[in-house]
């Protein structure tokens, strides 16, 4: 079973950016899909983005589209989430999560595993 530990979050003004990471252990790192979703306060979690097993293939949510990079680094057992100008409405909790998988596809649900989260909070 694969343990995720989410860092890099933190207090950033509107416009500014945040590299997320995510680091895995426990698990073959390189058979996980990787995701990364967010909850705000009062709100559902939603989908943030996505990158397959290899790292070839993408997937990101319409609102962050532009915005953000997603990266892995199989070698690390490292995901990342690239975040460029932040706005406000992107404060939240982000998550990191893997899910298992045979295909080489980013996945927008259906995760097995996650992490703890860490606090991502934009100012005006």
């Amino acid at each position: 079973q694969v343990q995720l530990v989410e860092s890099g979050g933190g207090l950033v003004q509107a416009g500014g950016s945040l590299r997320l990471s995510c680091a895995a252990s426990g698990g073959t790192f390189s058979v996980y899909a990787m995701g990364w979703f967010r909850q705000a306060p009062g709100k559902e979690r939603e989908f943030v983005a996505a990158v397959s097993r290899s790292g070839s293939n993408y997937g990101y949510a319409d609102s962050v589209k532009g915005r953000a990079t997603i990266s892995r680094d199989n070698a690390k057992n490292t995901v990342y989430l690239q975040m460029n100008s932040l706005k406000p409405e992107d404060t939240a909790v982000y998550f990191c999560a893997a899910k298992t998988t045979l295909v080489d596809l980013p996945l927008s649900r259906g995760y097995d595993y996650w992490g703890q989260g860490t606090q991502v909070t934009v100012s005006s």
